[in-house]
């Protein structure tokens, strides 16, 4: 069995085969799926899906790119939410510098308020960073936050980051990112322990090779595991299994 620890299927880009897309998913071995959320429409699209499919699960919360004209009342409506019995997660949630439309400081006070949420109701949390790396570790040091439960996700940074991303106690997961002939992520991969990886697509975006050029789907989740098997000299089945656990541990998933 695999897990998709965070996909994108509630947006539009599925709209026209969603359940194709999940069938698909279920045929590759892909039993369980976390959808992820950007923002208060999308979070509850996830619960949506979480209540129509068995097999899927949600995470709630504003992305920091997301986050610039969120309301009190929207990060109540969130904390609703999170309450679910099939929200696993507080989600995607971080900061991103690459995209400029969102002042710093409010994405700080996004990224903190929703932290305080995850620790208030007991679950983990998706940590989106984008060239933010040092200021997302420096929020965490400013609240007191010396040990979390979460993950890096679509993780990007280097050995020297992982290694900080670890002492926290974080989980750390790769896209099709780890997948491109270029890329010096195997590296990074190879040092993180398989007891602390998670494994992703983070579709639509982030197909992994040999379907690059395509939207990504949870399916492809496969190759991500094939990639981090022969990076790690271990076999298929030990990735699939080992980050099963270690996905069902983190976010509790019946």
């Amino acid at each position: 069995m695999l897990i998709d620890t965070h996909a994108h299927l509630q947006l539009n880009h599925f709209d026209e085969d969603r359940e194709a897309v999940i069938q698909r998913a279920l045929e590759a071995g892909v039993e369980k799926i976390i959808v992820v959320s950007t923002d208060l429409a999308s979070s509850r699209q996830s619960v949506a899906l979480a209540e129509k499919h068995a097999g899927i699960y949600a995470a709630v919360g504003f992305h920091p790119t997301d986050c610039g004209a969120a309301t009190d009342d929207d990060f109540a409506e969130i904390a609703r939410l999170a309450q679910h019995p099939k929200v696993v997660a507080i989600g995607e949630i971080g900061m991103d510098f690459y995209w400029k439309n969102v002042p710093a400081e409010v994405q700080q006070r996004a990224f903190v308020r929703q932290l305080r949420l995850a620790q208030e109701i007991g679950k983990p949390v998706i940590i989106h960073n984008r060239e933010a790396g040092e200021a997302i570790l420096q929020t965490l040091r400013e609240n007191d936050i010396r040990k979390l439960e979460g993950v890096f996700h679509c993780f990007s940074e280097s050995i020297a980051y992982a290694r900080q991303v670890l002492d926290l106690g974080c989980h750390i997961s790769f896209t099709g990112n780890v997948t491109y002939k270029k890329s010096t992520l195997p590296e990074v991969a190879a040092f993180v322990p398989l007891e602390r990886l998670l494994l992703e697509t983070d579709c639509p975006f982030m197909t992994p090779a040999p379907h690059r050029g395509k939207r990504n789907e949870p399916a492809f989740t496969v190759h991500i595991a094939e990639k981090l098997a022969e990076i790690k000299q271990v076999s298929f089945d030990d990735v699939c299994q080992r980050t099963t656990q270690n996905a069902i541990a983190l976010f509790k998933l019946a």
